[in-house]
C-alpha cells in the first residue's frame, strides 16, 4: 500500500524538525505567595488590613487584540495572593477611569456573558497541559473551566467562592479556592504556574500578567511561576452532594408521580488523586436531546447532558474511545424485540433506556505527571415483555444484560506541553450477548521552543460475540507547524474492516486510509480594519483500505476575520472529485457513485455588546451533472433587553432536492429512490436573572423535516455504483415517505441557595409525531401535531452540599 512507503521518511522528516527546532520560550515572571493566619472576609471589598503589605502582581501586557503592549495606564491591574492550609486567596484591583463603561451584565454559574471580567489560571502541576481556569465578571457570575491547552471544558464543577465590588476607582475581586476544589502533588514546597487575566469590554481588550506569544505554541505554555506555597496541611477532602426529587408526569389522561433521593460524593484519596461516584444516580432533569429525522446510514450522535459523565473526564476522553451516552443507551436487544414476537402475541413493555445502577471514577496526577485514570459503570438488565392474547400468558425477552463499562488511563506528561498516554476500555456483559475490548497508544508531542507538534495514535479493538470475535487497527499520525503566521501540517489516517469501537467509543466508518493537509496565513495584531483574520487552505484524499480503491479528493479553502469594531464575518468554498459511497447501500461492499460537486458557505456575526446583535449564515452544495443540489439559511438574532434579561431567537432552514437515497434492502438488491427533503428548526433561549444565584430560563425548541420520494423514481444498485430503473411496489408497509415533527419546552426556576447548592423547579411541555404524510407543508404539519397527546411534567430537584471539614468542625 502507498501509506506503507509514506510512513518511514515521514518519521524521519519529523524527528528532524522536532529536535532540530531549539527555540526557548521567553522567560516566565515569578510570584510569591504570603502565608496567613486568618482569611479574609469574601466580600469583595478590599479594605482588609490583612491585603496591604503584600507584593503586587502587575504591569499586565496586551493578549488580544494586540501582541504585548503594555496596559493603558487609564485601565492598570494589581492582583495580591494569599494562601491558609484550607484555601488560596486572590485580591484584585481592577481600575478603570470610566467605571460607568465596565459592562456587568448578569447570569448565571459558567455562563460568561458579553461584560468585563478577571480569570485566575491556576496549574498545580506546572506542566503546561492540566490548566484550571477561575473566571469572575463584574457583575459576580462565576465560571470554571478546565483547560486544555486553549480549549475551555465548562463542564468542570468545583465549590469556591468569589465578590466584586465597584466605586469611582473601578472593580474589585475577592476569592477563596479551597484546596478541596484543587488537585495537587505532595510535598513540602508547592511549586505552581498560573496566569493573570483582564478582559475590558467596552475596548474590546484583554491583558494578562505573563506575556503569551501567540504566534508560538499555546497559550497553557505561558504561565508565570507562583511559588512560596509550603507546608500545606491540606484537609480532608470529602463531600457529598444528596440530592431528593419528586415529579408529577401527565399524557394522554394518565398521571404518574415518582420520588427519587440518592447522592453524589467526592474523596479525596491523596493530594493529588480524587474518587467521584454517583450512587442511586437521577437523570430527570437533563436537558432534551435535539432529535432529527434521520434518513442516513449512521446513528444520531447527541452531547451528554449528565454533568457525572461531564464533569472530570479529561483523561478518560483521551483518543476518543470514550462516548458517554453508551451508558444508559437503547438496549442492544430493542429493535429485535418486534421480531422475537410471537403469533397473537403483543408487546406490553419494551424499554428504550438502560438504566445505570452506579458509577465512580479515580483520576489524578502524581508530581512525576503521570496522570492516572479509573472509570467504572454497571447499567441493570432490561427485558422486554410480551402478552398472548389467546392463552393469556406473559413472558419476558432480555434486551439488554446487567453490563460493566470500564475505562483505564495512564498518561505521562512531560516537557511542559508533551505527552504519552496509554488507554483500555472494556465492556462485559453477563450471559452470551456481545463483550468488547479497546486499547490505545497516543503521543503529542512538541519540540522545545513549542514550533513544530508531532502525534499519533494506535489502536486496537476486540470483539468477542457468542463463537465469533473479531480484531481491528486504527491509526493515525500528524506533524504541524505551531509558530508564525504561516503554518502547515499533513496527517494519515487509517483502520482496517473489522476496527470496531461502537460497545463504549464512536466510530461510523473505517476501512479507510486518507491522506490530508493543511496550511494557513493569520495574524497576531490588528491590521487594516482588522483586529485579526486566518485565510486556510486544505485538502484530503480518502482510500478504501480493502480492496484498495480511491473513494474522492477534496480541496477547499476558508476565511475567518473579525474587525476592530467586533464585527466577524468568514466562509468556505470546496470541491470535491466524484465520490464512491460504500455505506449509503447499507450492504457490505456495494457503493453508490455520487458526482462530483462544488459549495460554498458564508456567515456574519455582529457584535454582541450591541443590544441587538445577529448571526447569520447561508451555504449551497450543487452536485455538478446532478439536479441533486442543497441550501441551507440560518439567522439568529438576540436581543439584550436589559443587563439582567436575555432573549436569543434561532430559525434554521434546509431543503435537499433530487438527492438518490437509500430505500430498501431486498434479498438480491438494494432499492433507491430520488428524495425532496425540507427541514425548519425553530428555538427560543430566554433567562432573567433575579441576581448571580437565582433566575429563570426558557428553553424552547420545534424541529419539522419532511421527507417525499417522487412515485415512479425508484431504482437498483448495479456493481458499478450505477443505478437502473426499477418497479418497486410502494404500499403503507414500505412507504419510504417521512413527516417528522417535534416540540420541546422547558421553564425553570434556578436558586443556587448556598456554594455547590441548588434547587430547581421545572416545568416540561413536550409533543412529538412521526407519520407517511410527507404532502404536509410545516404549518399544516404543525396543526397536526397538537392533535396528538402533549406530555407535562413538573419536577423539583434540590441539591445540598456537604463538606466534611464543615461538618467535622460542627461536631
Amino acid at each position: 500500500m502507498l501509506c506503507k512507503y509514506l510512513l518511514l521518511p515521514f518519521f524521519l522528516l519529523i524527528t528532524g524538525f522536532l529536535f532540530g527546532q531549539q527555540n526557548e520560550l521567553p522567560q516566565k515572571k515569578i510570584y510569591t505567595a504570603t502565608r496567613i493566619e486568618d482569611k479574609p472576609q469574601i466580600d469583595g471589598i478590599l479594605d482588609d488590613e490583612i491585603w496591604k503589605d503584600f507584593p503586587e502582581a502587575g504591569n499586565f501586557v496586551m493578549y488580544e487584540p494586540g501582541d504585548g503592549k503594555p496596559s493603558r495606564s487609564t485601565h492598570p491591574s494589581q492582583v495580591k495572593i494569599a494562601y491558609t492550609d484550607e484555601a488560596i486567596y486572590v485580591a484584585a484591583y481592577l481600575y478603570d477611569n470610566k467605571p460607568s463603561k465596565i459592562r456587568r451584565e448578569f447570569a448565571q454559574r459558567d455562563n460568561l456573558p458579553t461584560a468585563d471580567f478577571f480569570f485566575f489560571d491556576l496549574n498545580t502541576y506546572n506542566d503546561g497541559e492540566n490548566q484550571t481556569r477561575f473566571y469572575v465578571t463584574a457583575a459576580g457570575t462565576l465560571a470554571d473551566a478546565k483547560m486544555k491547552r486553549d480549549n475551555e471544558d465548562f463542564a468542570f464543577n468545583v465549590v469556591w467562592e468569589a465578590r466584586v465590588s465597584l466605586n469611582e476607582e473601578g472593580w474589585f475581586v475577592e476569592m477563596e479556592i479551597p484546596y478541596s476544589a484543587l488537585r495537587f502533588p505532595g510535598g513540602e514546597e508547592q511549586l505552581w504556574s498560573m496566569q493573570l487575566g483582564r478582559h475590558i469590554s467596552h475596548l474590546n481588550e484583554t491583558y494578562v500578567w505573563n506575556y503569551i506569544d501567540k504566534s508560538i505554541g499555546e497559550s497553557t505554555h505561558y504561565n508565570g511561576i507562583l511559588e512560596g506555597i509550603e507546608n500545606i496541611d491540606a484537609p480532608v477532602r470529602l463531600s457529598f452532594y444528596p440530592y431528593v426529587s419528586g415529579e408529577v408526569d401527565y399524557i394522554d389522561g394518565e398521571t404518574t408521580t415518582a420520588f427519587n433521593a440518592g447522592m453524589d460524593l467526592k474523596y479525596g484519596i491523596s493530594d493529588a488523586f480524587t474518587l467521584d461516584a454517583t450512587l442511586i444516580p437521577d437523570f430527570g432533569q437533563t436537558a432534551y436531546d435535539e432529535v432529527e429525522l434521520n434518513l442516513g446510514p449512521f446513528e444520531q450522535t447527541f452531547g451528554e447532558n449528565r454533568a457525572f459523565f461531564t464533569e472530570g473526564t479529561e483523561l478518560f476522553t483521551k483518543g476518543n474511545l470514550f462516548y458517554s451516552r453508551r451508558i444508559g443507551d437503547t438496549p442492544l436487544g430493542f429493535n429485535n424485540a418486534q421480531d422475537a414476537r410471537l403469533e397473537n402475541e403483543e408487546i406490553v413493555e419494551n424499554p428504550e433506556t438502560t438504566n445505570l445502577l452506579n458509577a465512580l471514577k479515580i483520576s489524578g496526577r502524581t508530581k512525576s505527571g503521570l496522570g492516572i485514570g479509573f472509570f467504572n459503570a454497571i447499567t441493570e438488565r432490561q427485558k422486554a415483555r410480551y402478552y398472548n392474547k389467546t392463552t393469556g400468558e406473559q413472558r419476558e425477552l432480555i434486551t439488554e444484560p446487567l453490563a460493566n463499562y470500564n475505562i483505564f488511563v495512564l498518561d505521562q506528561q512531560f516537557d511542559q506541553k508533551s505527552s504519552v498516554s496509554l488507554i483500555n476500555t472494556n465492556v462485559i456483559r453477563e450471559g452470551k450477548f456481545r463483550d468488547a475490548n479497546v486499547s490505545g497508544f497516543l503521543f503529542d508531542v512538541y519540540n522545545r521552543g513549542s514550533s513544530f507538534n508531532f502525534s499519533g495514535e494506535a489502536k486496537m479493538s476486540r470483539i468477542n460475540y457468542a463463537e465469533s470475535n473479531k480484531t481491528g487497527f486504527a491509526s493515525q499520525l500528524a506533524f504541524a507547524r505551531t509558530k508564525g503566521k504561516f503554518r502547515y501540517g499533513i496527517s494519515h489516517e487509517f483502520a482496517n474492516k473489522t476496527y470496531d469501537i461502537n460497545d463504549l467509543g464512536l466510530n461510523f466508518i473505517n476501512n479507510y486510509s486518507n491522506f490530508n493537509w493543511q496550511t494557513s496565513y493569520r495574524i497576531f495584531e490588528p491590521h487594516g480594519i482588522f483586529n485579526e483574520y486566518n485565510i486556510q487552505f486544505y485538502g484530503d484524499h480518502q482510500r478504501r483500505y480493502d480492496p484498495d480503491i480511491a473513494l474522492t479528493n477534496n480541496f477547499g479553502s476558508s476565511f475567518f476575520g473579525m474587525t476592530r469594531e467586533r464585527f466577524a464575518f468568514g466562509g468556505n468554498v470546496n470541491y470535491s472529485t466524484p465520490f464512491k459511497d460504500f455505506f449509503e447501500p447499507r450492504r457490505n461492499n456495494s457503493f453508490i457513485e455520487y458526482p462530483e460537486n462544488a459549495a460554498a458557505e458564508a456567515w456574519i456575526s455582529s457584535d454582541y455588546r450591541k443590544r441587538i446583535a445577529i448571526d447569520s449564515r447561508l451555504g449551497y452544495n450543487k452536485y455538478l451533472g446532478s439536479p441533486h443540489g442543497e441550501l441551507n439559511f440560518s439567522f439568529s438574532p438576540r436581543f439584550r433587553v436589559s443587563n439582567r434579561f436575555m432573549l436569543i431567537y434561532s430559525f434554521e432552514f434546509m431543503e435537499e432536492n433530487e438527492r438518490e437515497s437509500f430505500v430498501a434492502l431486498l434479498p438480491k438488491n438494494v432499492i433507491f429512490g430520488t428524495r425532496d427533503m425540507k427541514s425548519i428548526e425553530n428555538s427560543l433561549q430566554g433567562s432573567y436573572n433575579f441576581t448571580n444565584r437565582q433566575a429563570l430560563n426558557l428553553s424552547f425548541r420545534n424541529f419539522w423535516s419532511s421527507a417525499n420520494f417522487a412515485d415512479d423514481s425508484f431504482s437498483r444498485l448495479r456493481d458499478n455504483g450505477e443505478l437502473v430503473s426499477y418497479n418497486y411496489e410502494v404500499d403503507e408497509a414500505n412507504n419510504p415517505d417521512a413527516n417528522f415533527n417535534v416540540w420541546n419546552l422547558d421553564l425553570s426556576y434556578q436558586w443556587r441557595f448556598a456554594p455547590g447548592s441548588e434547587m430547581i423547579l421545572l416545568y416540561r411541555n413536550s409533543i412529538f409525531n412521526v407519520d407517511k404524510q410527507s404532502e404536509l407543508a410545516y404549518f399544516e404539519s404543525v396543526e397536526n401535531l397538537f392533535k396528538q397527546p402533549a406530555r407535562h411534567n413538573l419536577s423539583l430537584r434540590i441539591v445540598y452540599y456537604l463538606d466534611y471539614s464543615s461538618i467535622n468542625s460542627i461536631i
